[in-house]
């Protein structure tokens, strides 16, 4: 079952590396704004601490939902490539269903508290708060899709990585 053609999946992975790249350079921008503002003229500005570490919260969780691949995702590779394939299959299955069930499980609660946010705004530039952090709303849907999906390549014996037993790639 193919969702999207290799040559849209790739466009739309170019435009979520950039979205986080515009994250970052925003960031690094407001950094070095509040670094010449308050010691070159002595006039501190609270709004750039909030740019940081907002771009910094929607960098990082932007980046895990749509520009990590899922053979970049930190594992247990001692032992996660020492077993075989199948073992790795049932890795993946056990991984996949219990983050279903979390995601899945707190996704209303999380929606509800972030709409509830609403009614609180950042201090400097004012930004209602759902707004600020619906971003993870946006991260739990994705890490749900994500995982039905890989759990379902696993029941399918579809393997989500190449297979870790060749060494021939490690230097």
């Amino acid at each position: 079952m193919k969702l999207l053609s290799a040559q849209t999946a790739g466009w739309l992975h170019r435009r979520a590396e950039n979205v986080a790249a515009a994250l970052l350079t925003a960031m690094f921008l407001a950094f070095m704004f509040q670094i010449i503002a308050r010691y070159v003229f002595n006039w501190p500005v609270g709004w750039t601490t909030e740019v940081c570490v907002l771009a910094w919260l929607w960098g990082v969780l932007w980046g895990a939902a749509f520009v990590i691949r899922e053979e970049e995702e930190i594992r247990f590779d001692i032992i996660y490539s020492a077993v075989s394939p199948k073992t790795r299959r049932v890795f993946t299955l056990i991984t996949g269903l219990a983050l279903i069930a979390l995601y899945g499980v707190s996704l209303p609660a999380v929606a509800d508290y972030v709409a509830f946010m609403r009614v609180e705004r950042s201090a400097y530039l004012k930004i209602r708060f759902d707004w600020l952090y619906s971003i993870y709303v946006i991260f739990a849907v994705a890490m749900l899709v994500r995982y039905i999906w890989l759990t379902w390549r696993a029941i399918r014996a579809d393997a989500p990585d190449a297979d870790l037993s060749d060494k021939s790639h490690v230097s």
